[in-house]
């Protein structure tokens, strides 16, 4: 007879002349039999519901969660997180999420329905999730149609090599991303042998994957992927080709850069004085285009400062230097990346001044905006070193920024501190700091206490609008330990904006956060 059945037995005869089985869950105890039966009767339908296959389901069981690998994060964090999805600080998740992963932990699986449900409607949180949601949130997000954004979206492509045979495009990029960095000549026939039969959609995301592990052996599979009939396809295989040493593509751009800029040397009181002539390309050919360069580039027509809109040449000019190897430019002049920055330019029909400048018409511009571009993309420190210290581009702050991220970590914060002492204006402040990634230490973190204490203490209308956005990046980027030096500020209490009070307690809140994630 059944556990059920007993219990039935045991009601309709009464508990006085049957005592109803004890259960393992809820032993028997001496008592008020009739209390638990009841008990028992309870524990028993949830168990039964419980195993009830509803209608319409599919008899193939759910496949187990996978074995995690790494331990959930300490019962602080969790709590802290449960605290941030309940909309507390709510900013600062991606953070918590990838210092979680940094340290080796994953979240909660209790918590994994409300961030991935989270993740459905911020597609910027996503890699984060990915990084701290551990194997079983891949599993989950294939349980539920609404989180199958979440496969593929990180490091696990959620399964094997099949993965790539059946997967959606976001699996079959996250596998082939896997094994670029792993076995990259095998994901390259790997794409090799179905690339004819993908849309070029497909075609553009797997051949970004290349970025990983980018060598030379790519330059034949790349070079054929000029000609691909995808125009995002072309674009992607000519800015990957810029980034291999040694290649056809480089001595081709660096052969076109040399018809724009030359050396010449001339004696003015007696010394030898060496400036940079300038030649933008005259025509825009099949062969220039098919390496990459538009008719149009982006930039084009668009303001550039004082100097007036970038017309079609100058734009030319600056994609060509852009995808030339940087050595090009030691090699011609035989001098350093810094020495050769500061070179003067002037254009093919000028002359030397009196004082011995060149006349320019480009002032330099566009050539210092291409070397600049060709320090980010070959990530070059000596170049990008030489930009930033050479004062040549103090009108270009948005270039500039855009180089500290090239820069050796040691120097990257000493850099950024210089370059907004180089900034004059309010706005280019903030646009310049909106490219600099956290956290912010050192003399960086304290040029910005130094930005918002002054600007704090003398309030304008003007200084209003710069505090609040610059606490609203800053409580986000700027080293939580920096919170202690806005202290004094704080103690002003009603004088002091109320963003600087609310940016000291989401760096307090961080500074919490990321101490209960550090073993």
């Amino acid at each position: 007879m059944s556990a059920w059945s007993e219990h039935v037995t045991a009601a309709l005869l009464g508990t006085e002349r049957r005592d109803p089985p004890a259960l393992p869950e809820a032993p028997a105890e001496a008592g008020d039999r009739a209390g638990r039966l009841l008990d028992q009767a309870a524990l028993l339908a949830v168990r039964r519901r419980a195993g009830r296959v509803p209608p319409g389901a599919a008899p193939e069981p759910v496949a187990l969660a996978p074995v995690e690998d790494a331990p959930v994060v300490p019962r602080a964090a969790a709590a802290r997180l449960r605290r941030i999805l309940g909309g507390e600080q709510i900013r600062v998740l991606p953070e918590w999420l990838d210092a979680a992963a940094e340290h080796g932990f994953r979240v909660p699986a209790q918590t994994l329905p409300d961030l991935l449900e989270r993740g459905r409607g911020d597609r910027m949180l996503r890699p984060s999730i990915a990084r701290a949601s551990g194997r079983r949130g891949v599993w989950l997000a294939l349980q539920n149609t609404d989180w199958a954004y979440l496969v593929g979206a990180g490091d696990d492509p959620g399964g094997g090599p099949e993965v790539w045979e059946t997967g959606t495009r976001n699996r079959r990029v996250a596998y082939l991303t896997m094994l670029r960095n792993t076995e990259p000549e095998r994901a390259r026939e790997l794409l090799r042998e179905t690339w004819a039969k993908e849309p070029a959609p497909d075609r553009a995301a797997f051949l970004a994957t290349f970025e990983h592990g980018l060598s030379p052996g790519d330059e034949e599979f790349l070079e054929a992927a000029l000609e691909d009939r995808g125009k995002d396809v072309r674009q992607i295989a000519s800015d990957l080709l810029a980034r291999v040493p040694g290649s056809a593509y480089g001595a081709r751009m660096a052969a076109r850069a040399r018809g724009c800029l030359a050396p010449v040397v001339r004696t003015v009181r007696g010394r030898r004085r060496t400036w940079i002539q300038v030649e933008p390309p005259h025509a825009h050919d099949e062969d220039i285009a098919r390496d990459g360069v538009p008719f149009h580039p982006s930039g084009s027509f668009a303001p550039r400062g004082a100097g007036g809109p970038v017309g079609t040449r100058a734009a030319w000019l600056r994609e060509i230097l852009a995808r030339t190897p940087l050595s090009t430019w030691t090699e011609l002049f035989a001098l350093p990346p810094m020495e050769i920055v500061c070179l003067p330019i002037g254009t093919a029909a000028g002359e030397p001044s009196r004082q011995g400048e060149p006349v320019s018409e480009s002032d330099g511009r566009d050539v210092h905006i291409g070397w600049a571009k060709a320090a980010h993309a070959q990530h070059d420190g000596a170049w990008a070193r030489a930009l930033l210290k050479g004062g040549v581009m103090v009108d270009e702050p948005d270039a500039l920024a855009d180089l500290l991220s090239v820069l050796p970590a040691g120097e990257r914060d000493a850099a950024a501190a210089d370059l907004i002492r180089w900034v004059q204006g309010r706005s280019d402040l903030l646009r310049v700091l909106e490219r600099v990634p956290g956290p912010w230490t050192g003399p960086l973190a304290a040029t910005v206490v130094a930005t918002l204490t002054a600007s704090a203490e003398r309030p304008t209308q003007r200084d209003d609008h710069l505090v609040t956005q610059l606490c609203r990046l800053a409580d986000q980027r700027l080293d939580p330990a920096a919170a202690a030096r806005l202290d004094p500020l704080a103690a002003r209490g009603d004088a002091v904006p109320r963003a600087v009070t609310d940016m000291i307690a989401t760096l307090r809140f961080r500074d919490e956060m990321l101490k209960e994630l550090t073993p």
